[in-house]
């Protein structure tokens, strides 16, 4: 029988040792290299551009470079020198083998330990080296915080506090406003552009602004004064409601679809529901009620700028302000604080006030003659804007999330969403209007006006309606548990 492996073929012992030494040698060797390679490579790794080790620049020629890494400890060549002499070896071949291995990596370690004593030569300049190259060219640009705009604010604490989050959140465009509703002041601002906070307001007066869904407060104010229409009417609910497609209007006799409540249209800021109210209560009613909001009215001084609001007669184009789904429609901040403040106190409009901003708002009380909606309209705006907070867009946000259970517990807050893409400057515009008003003394209260404009294509900071919370939150605390 042939066996595979034929014990009778097998080299001498001597052979065989001497072999098995030649591969242990060449095993502690290979390995020998490779934790120098791998040690090396990760400390070039973790040293920074421009980083000098001991004079040798790590732009040197990859001969060298590898000259240098390949170095073995003169111990363990000794060793398998001796290694190599005990075992005698006879084969010519194998010992040129073994004598370029184990010699001409000595003659290698001679160089490198040449090198390295050059290389102490030059410590200091290596040090200097390291300095300028730890040392950043260009250092980061450290912001300086300008408090006199925020000392000059009517609530320094408040200012304070809008002032932080600006500079946390990093909104690429943005402007906060809070007002007093008693007296209709100014109480804290801010604003930034281009991610900047600015020591100076000029977007609160600014009427390039879409007004987007905030244009839905005209309508249902429009409707309420109709006596067509209440908060529990139901409206035809047709299709998406961030979008407004023309057969999403066009209501058959008999419709016996899903509806919606009027309060919930606006409340959950449904598109087609609002534009099939525009349509029913017709241009003319539309600008009236638009008026009376401040729309397409001259202010005194120009403070603030002429708000546009130019529904067509009829067709589409009517659905489409009615709505806010048109850039045309534009709103100043400080316009849309006049109008929450004329829901709340259920009195006509009134633009906000404030001494320390000139040229940006009017430095004292202005009547203004643009017409007062009844009672019940103004009790229906204020319902529906506590239903957006309660069952509509604001619900996520406004909530204990971002508030304290106790604060949040205390007061009615009511607000009106909006979000819409536009030019001036360009970007995503997000809106937020509203109060927070205390249960047990209706006279405490806020109005908080939120302007965002996020870059269409990156970073977007937190939603405004995160921002209102935040700011009410912090209010509530310093105005509501006050101890006499």
């Amino acid at each position: 029988m042939k066996y595979y492996y034929d014990p009778q073929n097998r080299l001498p012992y001597k052979k065989r040792l001497r072999n098995r030494c030649i591969a242990i040698a060449i095993f502690v060797a290979a390995c020998a290299l490779i934790g120098s390679c791998i040690f090396k490579s990760g400390e070039r790794a973790a040293q920074p551009k421009g980083f000098v080790v001991n004079g040798n620049d790590p732009t040197a020629t990859s001969k060298e470079w590898i000259k240098d890494t390949l170095r073995v400890d003169s111990s363990i060549i000794d060793s398998l020198k001796e290694a190599h002499r005990a075992i005698k070896v006879k084969d010519p071949l194998t010992e040129s083998a073994a004598k370029n291995l184990f010699f001409g990596e000595a003659k290698a370690s001679t160089e490198a330990a040449t090198k390295e004593s050059e290389r102490n030569e030059n410590l200091e300049n290596t040090q200097a080296a390291v300095t300028a190259a730890v040392t950043p060219e260009n250092p980061p640009e450290v912001e300086i915080v300008d408090s006199v705009h925020i000392k000059n604010q009517k609530d320094v604490f408040l200012a304070e506090k809008i002032d932080n989050m600006l500079r946390r959140f990093k909104p690429m465009h943005s402007a906060i406003l809070v007002v007093e509703p008693n007296s209709n002041e100014i109480i804290a601002w801010g604003e930034t552009k281009d991610y900047k906070v600015q020591n100076a307001p000029d977007y609160i007066s600014r009427n390039t602004f879409p007004a987007a869904s905030l244009a839905k407060t005209v309508t249902i104010a429009a409707a309420m004064e109709s006596n067509r229409y209440s908060l529990n009417s139901p409206i035809p609910d047709r299709g998406a409601h961030h979008t407004l497609y023309k057969n999403q209007l066009r209501v058959p006799e008999n419709y016996a679809g899903p509806t919606i409540e009027l309060q919930d249209a606006y409340a959950k800021s449904a598109n087609p529901p609002l534009g099939i109210i525009g349509l029913n209560v017709g241009a003319k009613r539309l600008r009236d009620a638009a008026k009376m909001l401040g729309y397409n009215t001259n202010f005194p001084g120009g403070l603030p700028g002429r708000s546009n609001y130019a529904p067509p007669d009829s067709g589409y184009g009517l659905a489409e302000v009615s709505c806010g789904f048109i850039q045309s429609t534009t709103l100043s901040p400080l316009l849309a604080a006049a109008q929450v403040r004329s829901i709340l106190a259920k009195k006509p409009l009134e633009i906000p006030w404030a001494k320390d901003l000139e040229g940006i708002a009017p430095k004292q009380r202005i009547a203004l003659d643009v017409g007062k909606f009844s009672e019940n309209t103004y009790y229906g705006l204020r319902a529906a804007m506590l239903r957006s907070v309660t069952n509509g867009t604001a619900r996520k946000h406004l909530s204990t999330k971002n508030m304290a259970r106790k604060n949040f517990n205390a007061l009615n807050i009511g607000g009106k969403t909006g979000s819409l893409d536009g030019n001036d400057p360009n970007g995503r515009y997000e809106w937020f209007m509203g109060f927070a008003q205390s249960k047990d003394d209706p006279k405490k209260a806020i109005i908080v006006v939120i302007m965002q404009v996020h870059d269409l294509q990156g970073y977007r900071s937190q939603p405004a309606c995160q921002v209102a919370a935040m700011i009410m939150n912090y209010w509530a605390h310093q105005k509501l548990w006050q101890t006499n």
